[in-house]
């Protein structure tokens, strides 16, 4: 499982010009699941979500997670995450989750996330969506479980 995270100032998705996620201060997670992932993979990353220490505490030091800065979550599903793009001049979706698997683990990350915390948002498993932001630093990390 990947999360590309990035600390924002906003994020939104459109779906046909119509907004079906939005969020202030918080993070947009992209997530992108490869063959092999599964439920504890999902949990692994969701606690890692919560607990990553990449906002700004008294100090400006990254010393506090989203949860307590009270940001939201924009989760966001992008099987081009999981591409292998060591070769070529083409990407190839070979190592990323077929599908319909990363349909349902994509709803079991969301799904968890709402029992874990509020507010959670997400974009359209499936979908030509598009993704607004304003990167906040800029901080964006690579998380891989």
């Amino acid at each position: 499982m990947i999360c590309l995270i990035q600390r924002v100032t906003y994020g939104r998705v459109e779906v046909d010009g119509d907004e079906i996620g939005a969020i202030g201060p918080g993070l947009v997670v992209l997530t992108g699941f490869e063959p092999d992932d599964n439920s504890e993979k999902i949990n692994k990353m969701l606690h890692k979500l919560l607990h990553y220490r990449l906002f700004a505490d008294e100090n400006d030091k990254m010393n506090l997670n989203v949860q307590q800065v009270g940001g939201g979550l924009l989760l966001v599903p992008q099987f081009t995450l999981a591409a292998d793009t060591r070769s070529g001049l083409r990407p190839s979706f070979s190592s990323s989750a077929p599908p319909a698997q990363a349909t349902v683990w994509f709803d079991e990350f969301v799904a968890k996330a709402r029992q874990k915390y509020n507010p959670v948002q997400t974009g359209e498993f499936g979908t030509d969506m598009q993704v607004s932001l304003c990167n906040d630093g800029p901080v964006t990390f690579w998380l891989q479980v």
